[in-house]
């Protein structure tokens, strides 16, 4: 456990951005996508009871995709104003028609979370004056759905993988990655942000493809030398279901490439900033690394805006702390809505099997 979240420190953003240095771009392919039905949203009745909207409200909804969340938030209480945030253009061009069919209650947002203060200060958003912030973190079905995205192992496409899209800019993409990291890099990509118990051999097997016969270019390219690593795995999902052998590699590489953990963190600052005193946090989360980023926010176990690695009692053992010091170090500035971490029904995950491992949190900001 300590392995994983010691790279949740400071450490980890040097080493992102030190990675990313060394590896050199290349052009890749950003197709259109025409805007799709809004999607089921997963757990959206236990959501709107967490967020409880009401008339007048101003709500974000950090993570729009499709826009599921937000159109029952819409219409679960009038006038509301809803902020909608995506790093995704075409989930942002979906937002802009949903602001269509809403007029004067919809802003979209085209940004990641750390553009999120500046964005919101165009649009004259203060801190302390938001009721409720939403995230639904993960990967959004539209997103798996589009081969050419590169984020689904069933479906054939370039090796892309960055959320921005176009936008990305000089962002490495997944192949970027796996044609000019070296091999210890690699491996702790897979090892960290996969949780995978290959890592190592799955990284050496990268190194040997590039001198064997030509750097990964697809996800069946990559889904295929993984399994051929992994030999005869047989890995289950929560369902019990046959789970493909590189499921954890491209969670792993998705991770990195858009920067997810440490992007996650600055969010969770950004959530306490903004929303006002009483005002409600929820979080879907969709993988263990994310859920443990939200919890120990949640939990106050933060030290200099990094989650911590050890709980804050153990931070200094050589100092012996009253009772009043001790109740400093844990005080937190967020109180639980509900007393565990609450997770779909069986019926929803039967109807919608990408809810499996959903775990929704929440929490209302008690002071500034």
């Amino acid at each position: 456990m300590a392995a994983v979240l010691k790279h949740l420190h400071r450490s980890c953003r040097t080493w992102y951005r030190n990675v990313c240095c060394r590896l050199s771009t290349v052009p890749a392919v950003h197709p259109t996508t025409s805007d799709k039905e809004l999607h089921v949203p997963v757990m959206a009745k236990e959501v709107i009871e967490s967020l409880q909207p009401e008339s007048g409200q101003v709500l974000i909804d950090m993570t729009f995709g499709a826009g599921g969340h937000s159109l029952k938030l819409l219409q679960s209480a009038p006038n509301i104003t809803l902020i909608t945030l995506d790093r995704d253009p075409v989930a942002h061009d979906i937002a802009q028609n949903l602001a269509r069919g809403f007029p004067g209650q919809v802003v979209p947002l085209l940004g990641k979370f750390s553009e999120v203060p500046e964005l919101l200060s165009a649009h004259g958003i203060e801190q302390n004056c938001v009721d409720g912030i939403l995230f639904d973190l993960g990967c959004s079905s539209m997103q798996f759905d589009v081969a050419e995205r590169g984020f689904s192992i069933s479906k054939n496409g370039p090796l892309d993988m960055r959320m921005d899209g176009a936008r990305g800019g000089d962002v490495p993409t997944a192949a970027d990655v796996l044609a000019q990291a070296d091999e210890e890099d690699l491996a702790r990509i897979f090892k960290v942000y996969g949780e995978e118990k290959k890592a190592k051999k799955i990284a050496r097997a990268v190194i040997e493809a590039r001198y064997t016969f030509k750097k990964l270019e697809t996800t069946s390219e990559l889904s295929e030398l993984v399994a051929a690593v992994c030999g005869g795995d047989h890995r289950l999902d929560k369902l019990q279901r046959h789970s493909h052998a590189a499921t954890k590699t491209f969670q792993a590489l998705r991770i990195f490439v858009n920067n997810e953990v440490n992007e996650l963190n600055y969010a969770m600052i950004i959530a306490q900033a903004y929303l006002k005193p009483l005002g409600r946090l929820v979080t879907l989360t969709f993988h263990s690394l994310e859920d443990r980023i939200v919890k120990r926010h949640l939990s106050g176990n933060v030290s200099e805006n990094a989650v911590n690695p050890l709980p804050l009692r153990y931070s200094n053992p050589s100092l012996c702390h009253d009772q009043e010091t001790v109740s400093c170090l844990f005080e937190s500035c967020w109180q639980p809505v509900h007393k565990h971490v609450l997770t779909p029904s069986d019926d929803e995950v039967e109807a919608n099997p990408r809810s499996r491992s959903a775990k929704l949190r929440a929490a209302i900001k008690m002071k500034v």
